[in-house]
């Protein structure tokens, strides 16, 4: 994941004084880390969702979205 890149997404944002400067979730102190742990850990987005209630599907379909564009993007040459 482009750390930088998320910059643009309005499902996150990060400070240096909340998690140490970690992605999370837009008004929420869950990293958006916690997704992609969970799902590798074969949690579905729903339990996820239910989990976290903070989150919504609309914000973890964002970062899903970036995600899938950001790996599908030609390598520069």
């Amino acid at each position: 994941m482009d750390q930088q890149s998320l910059e643009h997404l309005t499902a996150v944002e990060r400070s240096p004084d909340i998690l140490s400067g970690a992605w999370r979730f837009r008004g929420t102190r869950i990293p958006v880390a916690a997704l992609f742990e969970n799902l590798r850990d074969g949690a579905t987005v729903t339990e996820f969702l239910a989990w976290f209630p903070g989150v919504t599907k609309e914000q973890v379909d964002e970062v899903l979205d970036y995600e899938v564009h950001a790996l599908q993007s030609p390598v520069a040459p």
